[in-house]
């Protein structure tokens, strides 16, 4: 494969002496999709692993990698960086509430809120693990306390979702693994640029340990040090079998209508507003002809 550089004034200091790697190319254009040029750093901590053969021209501007001919989206990026600062601290504020609930033992930032790429209509999604049966119960106080703070959430089907919370994975702590239908390059990214917010005994780390195919893919995109053994051990709160139980009837009786695509069951419910994985490997399939 053969990569070409873009070289602008006072650029060269800055570029590896050597052409890029063949997963360096490839990040670069998997991340263009997005239309996210990277920089030096983030190039190395995305590389990926035995990547399908792109075929891309590479430029460079400004500390940024890019697919030739889209040096336009540097200053789109710096732009979009404005806008998820004002959603993460949105994002930050709610979670810090609902950190008071004790069943909640993760709340984590997802989507493109977290890749600092967010547009001024995105919305903000986010991730939350819950104790051992107790997620059906804690989803229902969770939206009861957002209403009550007057957080603005996700409406289905609206197209203004400008700053609402999407409160799009729940998790209980015993069921974090992604099956291997669900493990491909785009889910991997997703999982790993998640930023927890509220992490409580390491929440997140066993998350990680679970989910440590994603490194099959990305295999620089988490400290090691953060993929260490968590001795696990999960406190199922007390006299609530019954309540979680009529809990998740209640919102499956809600939502079995409407579901589709979503992942509905006792202990995990995942909702794909707009779910791009099919898109993504479909466009890489396309590019690598």
């Amino acid at each position: 494969m053969q990569a070409s550089h873009d070289f602008t004034s006072g650029s060269k200091k800055n570029l590896l002496k050597k052409d890029l790697e063949s997963s360096d190319v490839f990040s670069i254009f998997y991340h263009n999709i997005f239309e996210y040029p990277l920089t030096f750093s983030e190039l190395a901590k995305w590389t990926s692993k035995n990547p399908p053969d792109i075929s891309a021209k590479v430029g460079y501007k400004n500390g940024y990698y890019f697919v030739d001919g889209s040096a336009g989206l540097i200053y789109k990026r710096a732009i979009r960086h404005r806008f998820s600062q004002k959603k993460i601290k949105i994002a930050e504020k709610a979670a810090k509430f609902l950190s008071l609930i004790p069943a909640i033992k993760m709340i984590g930032l997802s989507g493109s809120v977290a890749m600092d790429n967010a547009e001024r209509g995105s919305d903000i999604d986010l991730i939350i693990i819950t104790k051992k049966g107790s997620l059906w119960t804690t989803r229902m106080i969770v939206y009861m306390m957002l209403n009550l703070l007057g957080y603005r959430l996700r409406i289905p089907r609206n197209l203004k979702q400008k700053d609402r919370l999407c409160l799009n994975i729940w998790l209980d702590e015993s069921d974090l693994k992604w099956g291997n239908r669900e493990r491909n390059l785009y889910t991997a990214h997703e999982i790993l640029q998640i930023i927890p917010l509220i992490n409580k005994k390491h929440t997140f780390e066993s998350f990680l340990i679970e989910n440590i195919w994603a490194l099959d893919y990305w295999p620089n995109a988490v400290d090691k040090k953060r993929i260490i053994k968590i001795n696990t051990s999960y406190t199922k709160l007390r006299n609530l079998n019954l309540i979680e139980q009529i809990a998740y009837k209640i919102q499956y009786f809600y939502m079995k209508d409407k579901i589709t695509r979503e992942v509905i069951n006792p202990t995990r419910a995942i909702f794909h507003p707009n779910n791009l994985s099919k898109d993504i490997l479909g466009k890489l399939a396309i590019d690598k002809q």
